[in-house]
């Protein structure tokens, strides 16, 4: 009988303690018997490990640098081939030009001749001036060797070239005119309006007249 009661102490003993374990804590509520971990635990209990701080761009994941252009890209600017810029400088015609005639020698009947480019473009000035005297028919005789059309006298704007006419002396032969008309040789049949010069007193020998080529400067064109 006494095993019995003691037996019976012991289970009510137990009782009160899982009683009083899973009953209400202080706040009012209930104990799980669970904690919060602390701070840099995981929930185990073990310490976390700290995150790895974020890693730099990789050299491969920098973007390449632009590269320079290849040898074989085409130069923008004119190519060393191109053709010589005076291709398409054609010669001179009285429609390019200006005209003027000044005596230079009264004996001789020496006149200097000069055109001026006044287009916007450059030409050249072939070969001989094709000169008339007044109503007298035919042209001055040519004097001298013109340059091939290669080597012609190249105009810009604005810059002038020269020729000497020779009417000749007075022989008795001749006559007096007083006005010259002039073209140019563009090598071509191109029509071309005759420009004059008033020449007072221009005396014209048939077998002693002549005219020289175009020249850059007016003592050379006096000289030849």
């Amino acid at each position: 009988m006494s095993t019995f009661r003691t037996a019976a102490v012991v289970l009510a003993a137990v009782s009160a303690f899982a009683l009083s374990a899973c009953g209400p804590s202080e706040d009012g509520a209930a104990d799980t018997g669970s904690t919060t971990p602390p701070a840099g635990a995981t929930a185990s209990g073990a310490p976390s490990t700290p995150a790895a701080p974020p890693k730099a761009p990789s050299a491969a994941s920098t973007p390449p640098a632009p590269s320079a252009p290849s040898a074989s890209a085409p130069a923008s600017g004119p190519s060393a081939s191109a053709t010589d810029a005076d291709y398409d400088v054609f010669p001179c015609s009285t429609y390019d030009v200006t005209f003027s005639a000044h005596l230079a020698e009264p004996t001789t009947s020496s006149y200097l001749l000069k055109i001026t480019n006044k287009s916007g473009k450059a030409c050249r000035a072939l070969g001989h001036p094709v000169v008339t005297f007044g109503d007298l028919d035919g042209q001055a005789t040519q004097r001298g060797e013109a340059p091939g059309i290669e080597d012609a006298l190249r105009l810009g704007p604005g810059e002038s070239a020269y020729a000497g006419l020779l009417g000749g002396a007075h022989d008795g032969t001749g006559k007096t005119v007083g006005s010259i008309a002039l073209t140019m040789d563009t090598e071509s049949d191109l029509e071309q309006k005759p420009l004059t010069a008033s020449t007072p007193g221009l005396y014209v020998s048939p077998t002693a007249n002549s005219v020289t080529p175009w020249v850059d400067n007016a003592e050379d064109a006096l000289s030849l």
